[in-house]
C-alpha cells in the first residue's frame, strides 16, 4: 500500500536547515522526516488536530511521536506559537492520538486480511511463523498464556534454526475488547503479519503505536528476524 504524501499546498514549517530536508519538533526541537513526526494542523474552528496523513490544509507543525510529548506540547500551548494562531488544544488531544493511531493500525490489518497478509488463529500463526512468512505476531493482552508461550516457542526455534539476527517482533497492544471494539467481527487472539506490501504496513504501524505509548521506545518483543549475514 502506497503511502499518502503531504498535500503539495500545505503551508508547513519548512525544511530544517541542517540538510535533513527534514521538519523539526516543536517540544524537543529535534529534526526528523515527515514519516518520523507528527503533524498538526488547527481546524476551522481553531482547535487542533492530528494530522496523521499529512494532508489537511493550511499551516502544520509537527511533534516527535510520543505520548508524552504530545501531552508537554498541550501543557505549555505550543501549538499557538508554532501555528502562529490562536488554537486550542484539548486536554485529551494525547489520548486521541492514540486512538486515531490505533484505528490506522487496525484499519491495515482488515485491509492486510483481505490481501491474505493476515492471518489469525494460533494454528495458522505457528505455521507462518515455521514457514518464513511471518514478519510480526500479535497477541490479544489477555491472551491466555500458555497459548502465548506456543508461539513463542516457534519464534524462538525459527530465530535459531535459521540463524536470525533476531526473534520475530511479537505485539500485546489491545485487549480482545477493545480489538472488538476497533476491528468488529476481526477481532483476534493471536494473529500474525505476513510478507507483503500490507503485511509490512501492519508492522509499520504497530512499531509507530508501541513508540508512541512507550516514550519512543518499543517494548514488543524480538526484532526484525533476518538472517546474519
Amino acid at each position: 500500500m502506497a503511502e499518502l504524501k503531504p498535500d503539495a499546498g500545505t503551508e508547513d514549517d519548512g525544511p530544517t536547515g541542517d540538510g535533513t530536508n527534514g521538519r523539526m519538533c516543536i517540544v524537543t526541537r529535534e529534526s526528523g522526516s515527515p514519516n518520523e513526526l507528527i503533524r498538526f494542523v488547527a481546524a476551522p474552528d481553531g482547535t487542533v488536530v492530528p494530522d496523521l496523513k499529512r494532508q489537511l490544509p493550511g499551516r502544520g507543525c509537527w511533534v516527535k511521536p510520543e505520548r508524552a510529548t504530545v501531552d508537554k506540547a498541550v501543557a505549555k500551548r505550543l501549538f499557538s506559537r508554532a501555528l502562529k494562531a490562536e488554537v486550542t488544544a484539548p486536554d485529551d488531544l494525547g489520548a486521541r492520538v492514540d486512538r486515531l493511531l490505533s484505528a490506522d493500525l487496525t484499519g491495515m490489518m482488515n485491509m492486510a486480511r483481505k490481501a491474505g497478509q493476515f492471518v489469525t488463529g494460533s494454528s495458522k500463526v505457528d505455521a507462518a511463523i515455521r514457514s518464513g512468512a511471518a514478519l510480526a505476531v500479535f497477541h490479544a493482552t489477555d491472551a491466555a498464556d500458555d497459548g502465548v508461550r506456543k508461539i513463542d516457542q516457534a519464534r524462538k526455534a525459527w530465530h535459531l534454526g535459521m540463524e536470525t539476527e533476531s526473534e520475530i517482533p511479537s505485539f500485546r497492544l489491545f485487549s480482545e475488547a477493545e480489538m472488538e471494539a476497533l476491528m468488529g467481527q476481526n477481532t483476534f487472539i493471536h494473529a500474525a503479519a505476513l510478507a507483503g506490501q500490507a503485511g509490512e504496513g501492519v508492522v509499520k504501524r504497530a512499531n509507530l503505536l508501541e513508540r508512541y505509548r512507550n516514550g519512543g521506545q518499543s517494548r514488543a518483543t524480538g526484532g526484525a528476524g533476518r538472517r546474519k549475514q
